[in-house]
């Protein structure tokens, strides 16, 4: 396919997105940076309606981080145990928080490689707090991004969720970086899910490769 075509379909998506879906951003409930560094740590491999079923006690409990910084491994686990993978995420919390004390006097850091400094932070859950909290241009991949963009045909041969932003950073304008990784997102969630999608009632099928090839 031809750069020119690749361009055009990104025009396309953005078209119909900007106009169906104007306002797009996260579904997770926080009110602050630390928040949400706690709310996308727990978000891995689990739903975001599980994560804010839980967080509003993890917050009474925990209100920064140096209140999870000196909590206890069992007072962290009661309250997520609910939560896919608890035991390694009360690792993750606790060290995280430690680590903003430690590196940056409790206040979660607006830079992308500061950020993954933390432990449980990687390049996803860092470029989700720099987009959502910061409202800095990122492309969180997550598995929603990765599959819906190689689907559409937005990436092709991308085999690593950092091959797949570099490929979606190429072709959108930066200012729409973080609201396109929302797009991309709520339209794996609801229209373009991994079983079954339902490509009858998808607004951009007739740009979408899977589509051409199998939905008709």
């Amino acid at each position: 396919m031809k750069n020119i075509d690749i361009q055009a379909k990104y025009d396309a998506f953005i078209r119909y997105f900007e106009k169906e879906m104007p306002l797009a951003g996260s579904e997770l409930k926080f009110c602050n940076p630390y928040q949400l560094l706690v709310a996308v740590i727990l978000s891995a491999q689990c739903t975001d309606r599980r994560v804010n079923m839980t967080t509003p006690a993890f917050f009474e409990r925990f209100p920064d981080a140096k209140s999870l910084s000196e909590a206890s491994q069992d007072d962290v686990y009661q309250l997520i145990k609910s939560i896919s993978y608890p035991n390694n995420k009360t690792k993750n919390l606790i060290g995280m928080a430690k680590g903003l004390m430690s590196e940056f006097n409790g206040v979660v850091p607006s830079d992308i490689d500061e950020l993954q400094k933390l432990p449980g932070v990687g390049r996803k859950t860092a470029n989700v707090v720099m987009a959502v909290a910061f409202n800095k241009p990122a492309m969180p991949v997550d598995t929603h991004v990765f599959r819906v963009s190689a689907r559409i045909g937005l990436t092709h041969n991308a085999k690593t969720p950092l091959e797949t932003e570099k490929q979606l950073v190429a072709h959108i304008p930066q200012e729409l970086l973080s609201k396109a990784h929302h797009w991309l997102i709520l339209h794996g969630r609801y229209v373009c899910m991994a079983r079954k999608p339902k490509c009858e009632e998808c607004g951009i099928k007739e740009i979408c490769d899977f589509y051409q090839k199998n939905g008709k």
